[in-house]
């Protein structure tokens, strides 16, 4: 006979799901009474005691110290650690580190891609450097290029806001200024990427919106103006002509995208996804070149050097990565910032980089170091953009969630310009290429703000 007093299946899953409920609010409650070690070579030991694995793939010590904790909670705190008391009796755990190089076959088309990149970019770099011993050694290249630095920094100082213009009906996500200064590509939460005149700020033309239309994440210009495209949270990258046509759909990554660049030769184009990889596309086919693997979290930006030789990568792993792009090697790692980084730019002297994270700083990178140069406490909530300027890098620009961008000198990265005047999250910045001192911001309140020095006094 069946049991008349049996519960519904329904009833039954809702007073499981109570008791696990129940169970993690106690093993939480447990967790806080637990004391771990500070040291990560004494939780890394205790760890090894427990018979559980030193690290995991892209843990980091808190997660590391945390994982210890909760596994002590869980075992009702009947363990029995014992940590050495001298010196001579720590041994520290030594992770086994894979030394080999280990390649990931590519198509033929990657190789000769590598060979025209490495042309192009060996010019570049030669160019570049033959320049800078000549203002170096060139007493009237030195005077001119003082004083250019101090003109552009006393521009800086005077910037104000010049126009405010309600750009969509959700959150702008990003934006950039085309080659030659004219035009202002903008786009959003509301699928919809649209041209704006400089410094008019008048709307030229917007790209056909879907009803179904993905959030839009980065937008880039092609180098010589003639294209842009849009990434999205369907995990498409879209290119556009500069009139308004779709040329091209790159599909591929398999989860949302973040920031976008083309490369300087203007062949390619790199997309950072959540899928924790970077891809560079053929724009002329639409091929994937490279998938590129390195980060343990979401890659969200991606940016490469003036020359053409190297691409950095900020990942939500809370590490930044610079590739050569001629050989696939990760020359440098990027390790300083302990949240995640949203934003990377390079300066144009080509050995500067900056990084942006969710900790509320600002780091500027110096790859002839192979370090952290200068930490910028730039906001007070995370960063969304850096930006330097792109004739010289007189100077740097962020963006960040307490609403505000803010302008630091080049030379001593000391604080020019704070822009106020968006009532939400600045999500995007950029500064125009001419040489005008013109500065973008778009935010969470759906407005565009163009900034430029005003007029100096008379007499100045």
């Amino acid at each position: 006979m069946a049991d008349t007093f049996a519960l519904p299946e329904t009833g039954q899953r809702e007073r499981d799901a109570h008791a696990a409920k129940l169970r993690e609010f106690e093993l939480r409650r447990k967790i806080r009474q637990v004391v771990v070690p500070t040291d990560d070579g004494k939780v890394r030991l205790l760890l090894r005691q427990l018979g559980e694995p030193v690290t995991l793939f892209g843990e980091r010590e808190m997660e590391r110290r945390e994982r210890l904790k909760r596994l002590i909670a869980s075992r009702d705190g009947e363990v029995d650690l014992e940590l050495p008391t001298t010196t001579e009796a720590m041994v520290t755990e030594e992770v086994a580190v894979q030394k080999e190089l280990f390649y990931t076959e590519g198509p033929e088309e990657l190789r000769a891609a590598r060979a025209a990149l490495a042309r192009y970019s060996l010019t570049r770099a030669k160019a570049r450097l033959q320049g800078a011993k000549r203002r170096r050694d060139d007493p009237g290249e030195i005077k001119t290029a003082t004083s250019a630095s101090s003109a552009a920094l006393s521009a800086a100082k005077r910037i104000v806001q010049q126009v405010s213009e309600l750009g969509d009906t959700r959150p702008i996500s990003h934006c950039q200024f085309s080659p030659d200064g004219t035009t202002l590509a903008a786009c959003g939460w509301g699928g919809a990427l649209a041209l704006w005149s400089v410094p008019g700020c008048t709307r030229q033309w917007q790209a056909a919106v879907p009803h179904d239309a993905p959030r839009l994440t980065g937008v880039a210009w092609h180098p010589g103006g003639q294209a842009l495209a849009s990434g999205a949270s369907d995990g498409v990258a879209r290119m556009y002509s500069s009139a308004g046509e779709l040329q091209r759909s790159f599909e591929g990554h398999t989860d949302r995208l973040g920031r976008l660049a083309f490369h300087p030769m203007g062949r390619h184009l790199a997309t950072a996804s959540f899928d924790t990889t970077w891809r560079m596309w053929d724009c002329e086919t639409g091929a994937c070149l490279l998938e590129q693997e390195g980060h343990s979290r979401p890659v969200y930006a991606v940016a490469f050097q003036p020359d053409g030789s190297l691409a950095g990568s900020a990942g939500m792993d809370a590490y930044g990565r610079v590739w050569d792009v001629r050989t696939g090697r990760s020359v440098l790692l990027l390790e300083g910032h302990v949240k995640a980084l949203l934003s990377i730019d390079w300066a144009p002297n080509g050995y500067h980089l900056a990084t942006g994270s969710e900790d509320h700083t600002a780091k500027v990178w110096d790859l002839r170091k192979r370090g952290c140069l200068y930490t910028l406490p730039a906001h007070t909530s995370l960063l969304s953009s850096v930006r330097w300027e792109p004739l010289a890098g007189w100077y740097l620009l962020t963006a960040g969630y307490d609403n505000v961008a803010k302008v630091w000198s080049g030379r001593d990265f000391s604080l020019l310009r704070s822009l106020a005047g968006h009532e939400g999250k600045v999500m995007g910045a950029d500064v125009s290429p001419t040489g005008n001192h013109l500065i973008a911001t778009v935010a969470y309140d759906r407005t565009i703000k163009l900034w430029a020095p005003e007029e100096a006094p008379a007499g100045a």
